[in-house]
């Protein structure tokens, strides 16, 4: 792990001795670790401070184990998960892996087996930290124009996120979903005298309503039911640099004042506390909906509405600017096929005028997803019209074959995907001369777990190992 780095860990269980093992073994590497008696108290925490790792039960009343994994995996940015299985779960264990779960330990384990799998997962954390890093450094040095296109409507918008960068004053992006309203925020911020300070970003819309004052203002505890401890709001979070509140038009009525009152007198108050607090913060908000409408409803204040529209930026869909859908999709197929291993080195000649003929209502984001499954199905190298989506090809064009029979496009997807996990596994295998305890090495996994992801897949090491001249051995 990288040097200084705090991972913060949630053990998941309704038995408090259980809890208190995990916590007894895993104390001294140093991880801030926090406990939940259940499912729902476990996504009350993950919703209001969060986790880098989760350590969940599998078998526990009423929320199960399986149920907390799904809406775990639901959340914004969600955490790793490690499942503690029962001995026998096995065939649960695998499904849950299949749902997004890292990894899965079975009862007893051994104290060792849990370090090493919950240091697996954190390097696995540290890494994604360290991509997002990269990945933010390439846009600063890369710009906007670049990711987004190269047509009129894109350079009149780059111009005029230039100009407004310049000026520290707020910021009203509008645009359909999927148009990448984010992408202009983090521009601005980026261009701006605040570069580097924070840029937090908090999605009105993705979180409940009793909690949006909490999420943007923090708060003191005890301030209500679960507020175990003091929170700092996002507006604390970003103070020296600039705060991108997405969905702004969904925000109840009694958040909108508070931000209201901040952009007044730059001040504000936790839930539950009566200090007024002062931060230094950029706003930029975004939207899909037509606020005027929604005042002329009584569902936006008309306010507000002026303080957050002193500039507006509007971010055209991706209908209006065909020219650029060519180069979004060659940009998001190089990025897939580096991602799966495979050599595409562009589309067909019916997969482009698909690409050109759909209007792409889900936008840069739609474009995305749909060059992905692409990519995950393509055979060949470059991407043919049967391995678009359906609605990208066009009705009555069929799909991907596998073999002699037709499948669904979720379907071909998963065979393609256990087909690359089986070639991954059968690689590692092949270099370890079927020796096991190598290969887990290899791909950082337990080798319990390697030996029941070999059954799931149906490979025998055996035939890995010198001599041995089967079907496994020459795959």
């Amino acid at each position: 792990m990288g040097a200084g780095e705090t991972f913060r860990l949630l053990v998941v269980d309704d038995e408090e001795g259980a809890r208190y093992s995990v916590r007894r073994a895993l104390a001294q590497d140093g991880y801030e670790i926090r406990e939940a008696p259940s499912g729902e108290e476990a996504l009350r925490f993950l919703e209001s401070g969060g986790a880098d790792l989760v350590l969940l039960d599998l078998s526990m009343p009423g929320m199960d184990g399986m149920e907390t994994l799904s809406r775990i995996r639901s959340l914004a940015g969600p955490p790793q998960v490690i499942m503690i299985t029962a001995h026998g779960s096995e065939r649960l264990a695998v499904e849950a892996i299949r749902r997004g779960a890292q990894d899965y330990i079975a009862k007893p384990y051994e104290l060792d087996e849990l370090r090493q799998s919950v240091r697996n997962a954190l390097e696995r954390v540290r890494l994604e930290r360290e991509n997002a890093r990269l990945r933010e450094e390439i846009a600063r040095r890369e710009g906007l124009r670049p990711l987004w296109g190269e047509s009129p409507a894109m350079r009149a918008l780059a111009d005029r996120i230039a100009a407004v960068a310049a000026v520290d004053v707020t910021v009203l992006v509008r645009g359909e979903s999927g148009t990448g309203k984010e992408l202009v925020s983090r521009e601005i911020h980026r261009m701006s005298a605040r570069a580097k300070g924070p840029f937090v970003a908090v999605n009105a819309a993705a979180v409940p309503e009793g909690l949006v004052e909490s999420e943007l203002f923090g708060h003191e505890r005890g301030s209500f039911t679960g507020a175990d401890r003091r929170r700092e709001g996002r507006f604390e979070q970003a103070a020296g640099g600039t705060l991108f509140l997405d969905e702004i038009g969904d925000m109840p009525l009694a958040a909108q004042a508070k931000v209201l009152r901040f952009l007044e007198e730059r001040t504000f108050e936790r839930v539950g506390g009566s200090e007024l607090i002062r931060a230094d913060v950029r706003l930029i908000t975004a939207t899909h909906r037509d606020l005027r409408e929604e005042i002329a409803r009584g569902r936006f204040r008309e306010d507000l509405y002026y303080r957050i529209r002193v500039v507006e930026i509007v971010v055209p869909p991706l209908r209006e600017r065909t020219g650029d859908v060519l180069l979004l999709a060659g940009r998001f197929l190089h990025e897939y096929a580096s991602r799966y291993g495979k050599q595409l080195s562009g589309f067909t000649d019916d997969a482009v005028e698909a690409l050109l003929r759909y209007p792409w209502p889900g936008n840069v984001r739609e474009l995305k997803n749909a060059v992905e499954t692409a990519a995950i199905l393509a055979r060949g190298d470059r991407v043919g019209l049967s391995e678009l989506p359906e609605e990208v090809r066009g009705p009555g064009v069929p799909g991907q074959m596998l073999g002699e029979v037709r499948v669904p496009l979720r379907e071909a997807s998963r065979r393609a995907l256990e087909a690359f996990e089986r070639a991954y596994v059968a690689r590692a295998l092949r270099e370890a001369n079927g020796n096991l305890s190598a290969a887990a090495r290899a791909l950082g996994m337990h080798r319990q777990s390697l030996q029941n992801k070999l059954r799931a897949l149906g490979i025998d090491p055996a035939g890995f190992r010198p001599g041995a001249e089967g079907p496994d051995r020459r795959a």
